[in-house]
Formats: structure tokens, C-alpha cells, sequence
């Protein structure tokens, strides 16, 4: 039997999708440097697009955080994968302040930093001057990528990673709210403003959860006769909304268009609550109804991952009918289509290698 060495760890050359000065997406041939101690390096397979990614545009980043890929280093700290290791990528965290010993990672006290600031959390990074990684603690508009056991998921070699690669933001964000922070019930009644992968996810949660009243309000006809098909006990097409003034339960917002926040607030009925998944919240209304800001639906994505693909091989939340897959070299295509809601969930994937 091989035993792994740390002394195997090497930088590694990658390629990387990189914003220009212009604000477009160049292929650039990285030196990532070796995974230190704690760290795992992760050759990608795919990943997903999310509209955070299209919101981080700077020069010089590689952005990217829905990663899935083959574990082929690591520190010599990892214990919970080695190379070979099929792994899903979300959210990081930092593994040690009270939150992440609480196991609430997506309160951890460093979210901000080690999820947007570029950098790791002591502020060094493994990429050259004038790169801009780190993104999400994966940055995985790339080939490779350096990663913690804090934002990876190891799932079964059997499973098909393209499609599990988006598992790890914006579904895991509208499953979890309904899931774990609203823990709907079989009596409740939800809005679902805006049907793209967030909303998706959140509807069929909903299902699962056996919600009594599932309304979904979209723009696109497309996307609410898919929103019926996958749960949804309604759809109404935004602008031509029916009174639903202080009826429901819950209200889960993934557009962040004031006119609608202003409708959500006032379909609340007594004690009811708004989640805003595009914003801050926090605020209190009236009548004990009160608003939310969610981060990642409060999930703890090594728990909350597998559930979901548990659910999905069940057939009880087909993800996989949101997916548009794209050649990672065809990234640029595929960010204007998701920026313009002609995809719900695009996917990028690398060509398979022998």
C-alpha cells in the first residue's frame, strides 16, 4: 500500500479564466502555488455559474465558486479526503471561531474575507501578482484550484460531477432557506418571488416539505410552467399578480426589485416572515412579521450537499432540469446567457481526460 507524502505536493502550472482590464474573460496559463498544510488542491472538472460570479468582475480576478472536481494533493493536516477523491465545492469558512464550532459555518466570523476578499484569511495568496483568487476559498473558473476540508464535500466516483458542481451555492441557498432556516411545514403558505435556480430550488424544497400553498411569480412563461411542473401549486407572471395581501406564511425573494419586496411585505399575514436573498434584511414589521438576510441557507454543506443529492437520486428534487451545460473555453457565452436569464444554471466543463 502507497502512503501519501507531504513531500508530494508541488505548484502547479493551471489555466485560468481571468477578467481583463476590459472587463472580459482571457484563458491565462497560471503558477498556483503547492497546497500548504491545510489545504487541498483540486483538479476541476466543472463548475457553475452564479450571478455572484457576474457581480465580482474586477481585472484581473478568476472568479468561479460551484466547483466539482478530483482531489490530486494535499497538506499534511487533510485527514477527510486524499487524492483521488471525487469532491463537491461550496462556501468557505475558517473552521475555528465560535460560529464553525458551533457548526454554523455560514455565520462564520471571517465569511466576508475568506469568501470575497481575494485572499486567504492571513491575506497571502497562492496566486501570481496581479491575480486576483482565492474567490470563495476555490476560485474555480480554472483547471485547478486550492481548496480547505472546510468548503469541500466528498461525494461518491460514481456520481456524475457536472451535474453536482452547482450544488454548491445557489441551490443549496433556496433549498436551505426552506429547509433549514423557515423549516416549512405541511400547513404553510410561501411566495416565491423570481424562478431562476434559487427560486427553482427553493419551489421544489417546498414540495418536499409539503407546503399547502407553493406560489411562484416570475416575468418568463418558460419558467413558471417550469415552476408548476416541479412544485409550484400556482405561478403568476410579475405585473399581473393577484391580491395576496396578508395570506401567506412565508415569502423567499431572489429578485431584489423593490416593487416586489413592497408586495412580499404585504402578502406577510400576522407573524409571518420574508426572507431577502439578494440583500441585507433584518428589519421588523408590524404584527410580529419580520425579514431576513440568509447566507447560503444556513447550511452546513458537508450535511446539506448529501441531502441533496440523496433527494435528487429519490427523484425528489430534480436539479438536474435547471442545467445548461457549456465547454469551460466557452465561458463568455455562457455568463451572458445566464446574466440574461436565457439559461437558469449554466455549467462549464473541462474536456475529460484520459
Amino acid at each position: 500500500m502507497s502512503v501519501y507524502s507531504p513531500k508530494r505536493t508541488a505548484p502547479r502550472m493551471i489555466e485560468a479564466a481571468v477578467v481583463s482590464d476590459n472587463h472580459q474573460l482571457k484563458f491565462e496559463k497560471l503558477r498556483l502555488s503547492a497546497p500548504r498544510r491545510n489545504e487541498v488542491g483540486v483538479r476541476i472538472v466543472a463548475c457553475g455559474i452564479c450571478h455572484t460570479d457576474i457581480s465580482f468582475f474586477s481585472p484581473g480576478a478568476v472568479l468561479g465558486h460551484e466547483g466539482a472536481g478530483i482531489v490530486e494533493q494535499i497538506g499534511s493536516a487533510v485527514t477527510t479526503v486524499k487524492p483521488g477523491d471525487h469532491v463537491v465545492l461550496s462556501f468557505q469558512s475558517c473552521g475555528q471561531c465560535d460560529a464553525c464550532s458551533a457548526h454554523r459555518p455560514a455565520d462564520c466570523e471571517h465569511f466576508s474575507t475568506l469568501n470575497f476578499g481575494f485572499s486567504r484569511l492571513d491575506g497571502s495568496s497562492a496566486y501570481p501578482p496581479g491575480i486576483s483568487g482565492h474567490f470563495f476559498g476555490q476560485s474555480s473558473f480554472a483547471s485547478y484550484a486550492l481548496v480547505t476540508e472546510q468548503n469541500l464535500v466528498k461525494v461518491g466516483k460514481s456520481l456524475p460531477l457536472a451535474t453536482l458542481a452547482p450544488l454548491g451555492c445557489g441551490l443549496q441557498t433556496g433549498a436551505g432557506t426552506v429547509m433549514n432556516t423557515l423549516k416549512v411545514k405541511k400547513s404553510d403558505r410561501l411566495l416565491v418571488i423570481g424562478t431562476g435556480a434559487v427560486g427553482m430550488a427553493a419551489v421544489m424544497a417546498a414540495k418536499i416539505a409539503g407546503a399547502k400553498e407553493i406560489i411562484a411569480l416570475d416575468q418568463h412563461q418558460h419558467r413558471r410552467d417550469l415552476a408548476l411542473e416541479l412544485g409550484a401549486t400556482e405561478a403568476m407572471k410579475t405585473g399581473k399578480e393577484r391580491s395576496l395581501r396578508e395570506t401567506l406564511d412565508y415569502v423567499i425573494d431572489t429578485a431584489g426589485v423593490s416593487a416586489l419586496d413592497k408586495l412580499g411585505q404585504d402578502a406577510l399575514k400576522d407573524g409571518g416572515t420574508m426572507v431577502r436573498l439578494t440583500g441585507t434584511g433584518g428589519a421588523t414589521l408590524s404584527r410580529g412579521r419580520k425579514i431576513l438576510s440568509v447566507i447560503q441557507g444556513d447550511s452546513v454543506a458537508q450535511a446539506f450537499i448529501p441531502k441533496m443529492i440523496t433527494l435528487w437520486q429519490a427523484g425528489q428534487f430534480p436539479f438536474d432540469r435547471l442545467l445548461h451545460f457549456y465547454d469551460f473555453q466557452d465561458i463568455s457565452q455562457a455568463i451572458d446567457d445566464a446574466a440574461c436569464g436565457k439559461v437558469m444554471k449554466a455549467v462549464l466543463r473541462w474536456p475529460a481526460q484520459a
